[in-house]
């Protein structure tokens, strides 16, 4: 009994959270004159109420066709948001993989201090940061560019948290074996390090691109043309009258996301687990 109320009660909350990406889908399948009896309440701050409608009555495609093969600016963003991404993805592979291999295997002067500082720049939200790292890009003249964005992703603290509480569960002998029969600090990286990091490192990347994808706060901040704006500044853009069109750019924008997120979840499972284990 026990059991069936536990499973009815998850069946419920994972309803509620499903419900909305569903009401999400099926709107981008509604016409105008739909979308505006059905949220009229909200898009025009009149006192019509909302009706609650899980299925278009008229599904259409309308809102599809105009999006991709009428809005230029929306490949553009999406585009944007291409060149912003994997650019950190990278930069953090380069970055955060042997500091955190350092931070886990190598004893050095002021180790535990630097490590404190890793983690308090973690903790810290994007508001504390935000007119230092302004300021930083400022001198530096690359505000309003792309690597205004990409610079202060590729140097994240949370990366190295994460990867190096997973090098930290690698077995000692299996590295001082590898020493004794004659390999070098960076064979042993390469060839231990990385192999047996590897769920790990995936769920880094995927973590990474869930967060990046979907950034608001730094392009806004440190991006002042609309020409380099990614595609998450896209959608609170886009006029009332519009708002089929917001549903599917939503729709297109959360594909890539989930297809990552469902490819990668062992990974990311594997990862995160490893990463609480101790030797």
């Amino acid at each position: 009994m026990k059991k069936r109320i536990l499973f009815l009660t998850l069946c419920f909350i994972c309803l509620l959270f499903v419900t909305p990406l569903l009401i999400m889908f099926t709107s981008s399948f509604m016409g105008a004159g739909e979308l505006s009896e059905t949220y009229g309440g909200v898009l025009n701050n009149g006192d019509e109420g909302i009706r609650f409608a899980l299925f278009p009555q008229y599904p259409t495609l309308r809102a599809y066709v105009e999006l991709l093969l009428d809005s230029p600016g929306f490949f553009v963003m999406f585009w944007n948001s291409c060149k912003q991404v994997f650019p950190v993805l990278i930069g953090q592979l380069l970055v955060s993989v042997p500091a955190a291999w350092a931070f886990a295997q190598y004893e050095f002067k002021g180790k535990k201090i630097l490590y404190f500082f890793y983690m308090i720049l973690m903790i810290m939200p994007f508001q504390v940061t935000m007119v230092s790292t302004y300021l930083v890009l400022s001198k530096l003249h690359i505000l309003n560019t792309h690597l205004a964005v990409i610079l202060p992703g590729i140097f994240s603290a949370f990366p190295v948290f994460i990867l190096t509480k997973f090098f930290k569960s690698i077995p000692k002998p299996l590295i001082e074996a590898a020493k004794i029969d004659g390999a070098s600090d960076f064979q042993v990286f390469l060839k231990i390090g990385i192999p047996l990091g590897y769920p790990g490192i995936l769920s880094v990347l995927i973590l990474g691109f869930l967060e990046y994808w979907n950034a608001i706060e730094q392009p806004m901040t440190f991006l002042q043309e609309k020409e380099l704006w990614p595609l998450s500044l896209y959608l609170p853009n886009i006029a009332v009258d519009k708002v089929s069109v917001s549903f599917v750019a939503s729709v297109i924008m959360m594909i890539p996301a989930i297809l990552i997120f469902i490819f990668g979840q062992r990974y990311l499972e594997e990862g995160i687990a490893a990463s609480g284990l101790k030797e």
